[in-house]
């Protein structure tokens, strides 16, 4: 096949990029501008193959074969340049065969080299004068680029063995990060602050380096270590058993329950047990972030357990506190939940005095953000009164169907009261949406108030009437959807509060 004025091997090349663009075109997107300045350039070579023939018999003939041979050099170069492309990037990966980038890279490297040999063997160059002369050349070079060459192999060692990817967060030294690119020379990182890091390839070849997550993973995790000491006086299965149910029944973003955290006594110090907890992060990105939020969950969780958090000791000077100052930080705290338990409906009622009582019995009990106030079905103990935050409440229907919300309550709301005054299990599941402060009570607590005021059960029954009926509608309605059926959910304050008084036996 022969066209006119062009060389013998235009025709085969104009086959080649035709043929292998209809292939690369469509699928290699990202390298569509890269394809079109080889198609550029297969055009421009093409014109110098067109002009030697159409110029023959005018010009010098050592011009036209030295422009001729050029042409036809970069028309092999673009042709082999495509091949390349449709073959590692859309037939492999077809066929299901990945190869490290470099190595394509280099075997169609092969494949220029190879051609220029050819294009030389052609032209009547003497190869063993080339050789000799190019030994000399490769022994220069290898010398004076070995860090460089160090780098490409390193590179491509990296990608065919697979111990390095993209995506992997890998800390070498004292810098971590996701490896974002592995090239010929570098290997880039990006850190958790942002900062991109590139690192020689032959660095990580020559040094140890440690994969903190890797993204071949089914589920990729790092785990975390998060030290805290407690008194010695406090049993440690009391410490770990609170510590590790917060964690696993809180909502708490970024950390995986599986494999499950674990909360362990290391060691003893000077009038404290050191305790670890491990668990395992999902994604490594914003550790610091989780490690907060999980201190916070243990802080919270030791304190609903009367558990502070202890200091080794020391010998100091105090300057005793006056009897004055201790009285103000009892007063401002009295009064503080004072304000709280006074803007709740049920304690509506209460005279001055009877406030001032019920706030000495209520105890301090913080949640963070995800933990559970208490489970659907639990015994009722005690109820929360919400002095800051706020927390939902969700009802799960008894065939196990989806949860669903049914209130969101804050500053001045209860939770728990319905169990606490009638002894029922619980009606849902609340949960803190963001960190809560709260106050609990306890059944002997509220006794106290009704016996010595039992008319109060009257009117705090019409209260918790209006919250059990919208408990009886939910679940009616819940039963109405399976059979169909609509019954009115009936009002009866007065059974209900029948059912306080015998409770607490007024």
């Amino acid at each position: 096949m022969e066209l006119p004025f062009l060389s013998a091997e235009a025709p085969f090349a104009i086959v080649a990029m035709l043929v292998t663009a209809a292939f690369i075109f469509r699928p290699l997107v990202a390298w569509r501008r890269s394809l079109i300045n080889t198609g550029v350039f297969f055009l421009v070579c093409l014109a110098g193959d067109f002009t030697a023939g159409l110029l023959e018999g005018y010009l010098p003939p050592a011009a036209l074969s030295w422009l001729r041979e050029m042409s036809v050099f970069g028309e092999g170069l673009a042709a082999i340049r495509y091949i390349g492309l449709a073959f590692f990037n859309v037939v492999l990966p077809h066929l299901r065969v990945y190869i490290s980038g470099i190595l394509a890279d280099i075997l169609v490297i092969i494949g220029y080299i190879a051609w220029a040999f050819l294009r030389l063997n052609l032209a009547g160059v003497e190869f063993n004068h080339l050789f000799a002369t190019s030994a000399v050349l490769t022994a220069v070079v290898a010398i004076s680029m070995q860090d460089t060459l160090g780098n490409l192999l390193g590179g491509l060692a990296l990608q065919m063995d697979n111990s390095l990817e993209i995506g992997d967060w890998i800390q070498i030294d004292k810098i971590s990060g996701r490896v974002s690119d592995i090239q010929w020379r570098y290997t880039a990182i990006v850190t958790r602050n942002g900062e991109r890091i590139v690192i020689p390839n032959s660095h990580l070849m020559k040094n140890r380096y440690a994969v903190i997550c890797n993204k071949r993973q089914a589920v990729p995790q790092q785990r975390r270590l998060i030290d805290f000491n407690v008194d010695l006086s406090v049993p440690p299965a009391r410490v770990t058993r609170a510590v590790l149910h917060d964690i696993q029944t809180a909502r708490i973003a970024n950390v995986s329950l599986t494999p499950a955290p674990q909360c362990l006594l290391r060691e003893f110090g000077d009038g404290y047990a050191c305790y670890q907890l491990r668990y395992w992060l999902i994604d490594p990105g914003p550790d610091d972030l989780t490690d907060s939020d999980v201190r916070h969950h243990i802080l919270a969780a030791l304190q609903r357990e009367g558990i502070r958090l202890a200091v080794g000791d020391q010998t100091i000077h105090l300057v005793q506190e006056n009897k004055a100052h201790r009285e103000e930080v009892r007063s401002r705290e009295l009064n503080r939940r004072v304000g709280a338990i006074s803007r709740v409906d049920l304690f509506s009622r209460l005279s001055e005095a009877e406030l001032q009582d019920l706030a000495h019995r209520l105890i301090n009990a913080p949640f963070a953000k995800g933990d559970v106030l208490f489970r659907q079905g639990d015994v009722a103990h005690w109820l929360y009164i919400i002095a800051s935050g706020e927390a939902e409440a969700w009802w799960t229907p008894p065939d196990g169907g989806p949860q669903r919300l049914i209130d969101t309550r804050g500053p001045g709301n209860v939770f728990g009261e319905l169990g606490l005054m009638t002894g029922a299990p619980r009606r849902s599941t609340v949960i803190a949406i963001s960190d809560v402060e709260a106050y609990r009570l306890d059944k002997a607590s509220l006794e106290h108030i009704l016996r010595a005021r039992p008319e109060l059960a009257e009117g705090i029954s019409v209260i918790l009437e209006k919250r059990r009926i919208r408990f009886a509608a939910l679940e009616q309605g819940h039963a109405d959807d399976s059979d169909g059926k609509r019954n009115a959910v009936r009002s009866d304050a007065g059974a209900l509060g029948k059912k306080i008084r015998e409770f607490f036996g007024l």
